[in-house]
């Protein structure tokens, strides 16, 4: 992936920070699994996910947190990062955990941190602090792990694009809501089958990670129902719809669907393509206003089909 820049605040003034890690890329499902369940772990790569995430935090009973994190130290070290991204969700910052967290799990295999209940960027940054230190204490190259960070509070959702320029190792964020979960205790909506009580909060938060220059926002509504993979399927429609590129799951049947929501069809990429040619063939007659199978287009459209493919790539779907 080509490097970005996104602005900063610093004392009050925008700067531009380079994006420090190759390492991001576009994941569509991404399942929890149990960090203090070694065997569940270990077998979780078959299930075809494209990113795991090994759940130190609410999974894990307190009495079991230490436990927790020399299983996953053996996981990261036992996957490497030559399968699906393996992400580690820690406990938050004010549980005074986070940092011995850190310490056992900065290993190569790791490719990024999810902190949970981040309120604002004073708490990315201190993430970054440690994850600086534990990189170069064990030899690996500065911004290898990049940071997901959960907004789950009300004051956390309102920082949105404070907290995703924060960091440059940021490549993953979004808004992730769940029935009585802890946005829905935060911002204090009531949960419905269709949606709209979070409409705003996902739209909101997509739309500072995307200003922020994000790559890959992960979020949309949780979802519980096991059993049902249509009702999982129109859910990971509108999110994609929304704009987000993939969801955070629970169960490893629903990885399937996930992955086929969120991958580009070949009638997709075939218009994509056809669309690019229409356009740069107007171009070289001297008009950059092309019709395409019946309707206008442009070099605004020839600009989302060129993103949009290079997201195809990314997948590896097209070439």
């Amino acid at each position: 992936m080509p490097h970005r820049v996104r602005p900063n605040l610093v004392s009050g003034e925008l700067r531009r920070v380079s994006f420090v890690s190759t390492r991001a890329r576009p994941i569509r499902s991404a399942l929890f699994v149990p960090g203090n369940r070694e065997d569940r772990m270990l077998k979780a790569p078959k299930y075809g996910a494209d990113a795991l995430i090994f759940d130190l935090e609410d999974a894990v009973a307190q009495s079991d947190k230490q436990t927790a994190r020399h299983s996953v130290r053996g996981a990261l070290e036992q996957l490497g990062d030559s399968g699906p991204a393996l992400f580690v969700r820690i406990n938050a910052l004010e549980s005074g955990l986070a940092d011995e967290d850190l310490e056992a799990i900065v290993v190569r295999g790791l490719y990024a941190v999810m902190v949970p209940k981040v309120s604002g960027p004073e708490e990315v940054r201190e993430v970054e602090v440690l994850l600086k230190f534990f990189e170069k204490r064990r030899h690996l190259e500065h911004g290898r792990v990049l940071i997901d960070p959960l907004l789950e509070t009300a004051q956390g959702l309102r920082q949105a694009y404070e907290v995703a320029i924060a960091s440059a190792r940021i490549a993953h964020m979004g808004a992730i809501t769940g029935k009585d979960g802890d946005i829905a205790r935060a911002v204090g909506f009531g949960w419905t089958a269709e949606g709209q009580e979070v409409l705003h909060v996902l739209s909101k938060v997509l739309l500072d990670a995307r200003a922020a220059g994000v790559p890959f926002p992960l979020g949309g509504r949780g979802w519980w129902e096991i059993g049902s993979l249509e009702g999982l399927r129109a859910e990971a429609q509108r999110t994609k719809q929304l704009g987000y590129t993939g969801m955070l799951l629970i169960h490893p049947s629903h990885i399937p669907v996930v992955n086929q929501v969120f991958s580009p069809t070949i009638e997709e990429i075939e218009r994509w393509k056809g669309l690019l040619a229409a356009v740069e063939q107007s171009l070289r007659t001297g008009s950059a206003v092309a019709i395409y199978q019946g309707a206008m287009v442009d070099t605004a459209h020839a600009k989302l089909a060129q993103q949009m493919l290079e997201w195809a790539r990314h997948l590896g779907v097209a070439q």
